[in-house]
């Protein structure tokens, strides 16, 4: 029988939650607080999907094994404050932590000022959760002259260390995006320093522990508590390369969906979504969009709930007929169709995708032979191609394509003709490479470098392991390529390996 990880399990995995953000010039300081031994606020707070006048707030109470408690419903309070001291409080109410979903907490705060800066903290009996910091969006119209992100993917537990989340929270950003694969679903190797518990997740029971175990990480916890994030997953929170309805694994339709279910609802218990993201079953509304003032304007894709199977068996392999069915579907008709509603309409100097898998085609094998891969964008060669036909024909405002999943970084130009070098960029893609998953890695291997000879659209790789950092201006958005030197030891060293910019009306990166 699966039984929730202990408190006590969390404050020696975890270690102490007291944290100090060391910011850049000109960012405000902001200590976390401490944490007694036995606090409920072991999963640490959050707060996502900022609008202009509202925020979401998080947390999670987690009791010990058989508290009296575990089964009931828990009061809990709530404060957002203008200053870092709580004393300047700006809203403040209760709600219920319920078992039904996990004694998770998610307050919808409205009534807030646009882009500012906001503290919050929760009250559960005698307890108090370290206080976090959260930020609301600009108004849809409000000139703004900057504004900065980090996105980030793939962060398996097991093979390293979260390095990439402590510089990240030292960093002035206004949001932090998550791409997918928060957790892992696989079973524990032995020998691992940080190490899974038991077999391949199924029951809700599962995720919920696969959760609260990785936020046992004290880098995860304080990159939360001090950003506002957005999230959507992709497909490791439930089952590697599902599709749609379809598993990996050798299961009946029903037990798969049945398992879907029990996944959306732990990832909607552990995340800051609004009440819209509440799951209904195995279906789960995830798609949604954000405006950042004039300046920025995200779509956040779902690319496994509504996809068909991916054709030709998966894997690399060459083009078979199925790849270019045109009812082959990465997002399923309605969110492809919302998809160019949002970029139509868009009045935002940038249009930002917010996606899982890589959408620039890349031929993966050197020679005559092509083989390309199956689970992303390439495999469904008709869904691709429309989107690039949209981008070169009804050509939104400087498109941008955010991606995870690959562990790598990569920079693209994404084209209607990948194969010409000389055909126009109808939009760019920038590839974000894991936070711990497949361990150290390498700048770029001799393999690699004969791939990339022949894939001409793209203009930069490295396989190590970081995030990518992003300033967006009216005239300019720059990526920096952080990478982690080791993810097999903590407090490894960070730098930029590359920094790449896209001028407003140029689709296209350059080497900044």
């Amino acid at each position: 029988m699966t039984h929730e990880i202990t408190r006590r399990g969390f404050l020696i995995a975890g270690g102490s939650l007291l944290a100090l953000t060391r910011p850049e010039p000109g960012h405000s300081m902001f200590l976390a607080q401490p944490a007694s031994q036995s606090n409920l606020f072991v999963s640490g707070i959050a707060s996502g999907d900022p609008l202009p006048g509202a925020v979401v707030i998080w947390t999670r109470l987690m009791p010990e094994q058989g508290a009296s408690w575990a089964k009931a419903r828990v009061p809990v309070t709530w404060e957002v404050a203008s200053d870092e001291k709580m004393q300047k409080l700006v809203k403040k109410g209760s709600t219920f932590a319920t078992p039904e979903l996990g004694h998770s907490v998610h307050v919808d705060v409205t009534g807030l000022q646009p882009e500012r800066w906001y503290f919050y903290r929760f009250h559960a009996g005698k307890q108090t959760s370290p206080i976090g910091r959260t930020k609301t969006a600009p108004a849809p119209q409000a000139a703004n002259a900057r504004f900065n992100f980090a996105f980030a993917s793939c962060q398996h537990f097991e093979t390293g260390y979260y390095t990439a989340y402590k510089h990240m929270a030292q960093q002035d950003l206004d949001l932090i995006i998550h791409l997918g694969d928060y957790i892992y679903e696989g079973k524990g190797v032995a020998g691992r320093t940080r190490q899974h518990t038991g077999n391949e997740i199924t029951t809700l029971s599962d995720y919920r522990n696969r959760y609260a175990l990785y936020r046992t990480d004290a880098n995860l916890r304080e990159a939360h508590r001090l950003f506002p994030w957005i999230v959507t997953p992709d497909d490791h929170e439930v089952d590697n390369n599902y599709a749609g309805d379809i598993p990996e694994d050798n299961q009946t339709r029903q037990a798969f969906l049945e398992r879907r279910a029990n996944a959306y609802q732990a990832y909607y218990e552990f995340m800051p979504l609004r009440r819209a993201s509440l799951p209904q079953g195995s279906h789960m509304q995830l798609y949604r969009d954000f405006r950042f003032g004039s300046l920025a304007h995200f779509a956040v894709l779902d690319t496994r709930q509504y996809r068909t199977d991916q054709p030709c068996g998966d894997g690399n392999k060459p083009m078979c007929p199925a790849t270019t069915d045109p009812n082959a579907t990465m997002m399923g008709p309605a969110q492809e169709e919302w998809l160019k509603r949002v970029l139509s309409n868009s009045k935002a100097t940038w249009n930002v995708l917010a996606n899982q898998v890589m959408m620039t085609k890349v031929d993966r094998t050197p020679g005559p032979d092509e083989t390309f891969s199956m689970d992303q964008w390439a495999g469904y060669e008709a869904a691709r191609v429309r989107m690039m036909r949209y981008f070169a024909e009804d050509k939104p405002s400087n498109p941008v394509v955010i991606t995870g999943d690959i562990h790598t970084h990569w920079v693209n130009d994404l084209k209607e003709d990948w194969r010409n070098s000389k055909a126009p960029a109808v939009a760019t893609e920038f590839v974000g490479t894991s936070i711990s998953s497949s361990g150290d890695g390498v700048d770029i291997s001799d393999a690699m470098k004969k791939v990339l000879a022949e894939n001409p659209q793209v203009k930069f790789f490295n396989s190590q392991r970081g995030y990518v950092r992003c300033s967006v201006t009216p005239a300019k958005w720059t990526s920096d390529y952080m990478v982690v030197d080791r993810v097999s030891v903590e407090n490894s060293a960070v730098a930029t390996r590359a920094r790449f910019v896209v001028e407003s009306g140029r689709p296209g990166a350059v080497r900044g």
